[in-house]
């Protein structure tokens, strides 16, 4: 990954079906993995924000967010750096209850990592656990090291920029005053 930044491009459409499509279809035309995504509703009734993550470089991410822009149904997109932006995941533990039950450093580990078990049952226990990328894994690997992990899923990054304004509701606007004119 020479020269290469973890970008989160942020990506506001309307809520049309085949969108996602179209807005990977860029990445894929121009090899680039992406690393993670995430697709909600907005804050906007009828808009729906994209939080994408993908390793490359400053050039490609500027050209990446153009392309997308153009698609019809897009209405802005925006890369960011981790700094521009304020992120989290969230991930699910599954771990053996007999474990959880023997080996009281688990325990310790999973509060050391501000996690919380949110469900216990004879069989198994489900930790959950908000923060940082690298807070997630690091979290996983301990436990995995303590061979009690049956399962274990993450979400997409979800991100907010830095910045007081949303562009989106600025261009939104300036479009409403546009049409009423």
């Amino acid at each position: 990954m020479d020269n290469k930044t973890l970008y989160t491009i942020i990506v506001h459409s309307e809520n049309f079906a085949g969108v996602l499509n179209q807005v990977t279809a860029v990445f894929t035309r121009r090899q680039i993995n992406i690393e993670s995504l995430n697709v909600s509703a907005s804050s906007i009734k009828g808009v729906h924000k994209y939080t994408i993550t993908a390793w490359t470089d400053k050039d490609t991410v500027e050209k990446l967010v153009k392309q997308i822009e153009k698609k019809i149904d897009v209405l802005q997109a925006h890369y960011f750096t981790d700094e521009e932006i304020y992120q989290h995941e969230i991930a699910l533990y599954k771990l053996k209850t007999p474990a959880l039950e023997e080996k009281p450093e688990i325990s310790k580990i999973i509060r050391k990592h501000h996690a919380r078990i949110v469900e216990v049952n004879s069989t198994f226990s489900i930790v959950e656990k908000n923060g940082m990328s690298e807070e997630i894994t690091h979290l996983y690997e301990l436990l995995r090291e303590q061979d009690c992990v049956l399962q274990f899923v993450r979400s997409g990054r979800v991100a907010i920029t830095t910045s007081c304004i949303e562009r989106v509701n600025e261009f939104l606007a300036e479009r409403e005053a546009k049409y009423n004119m």
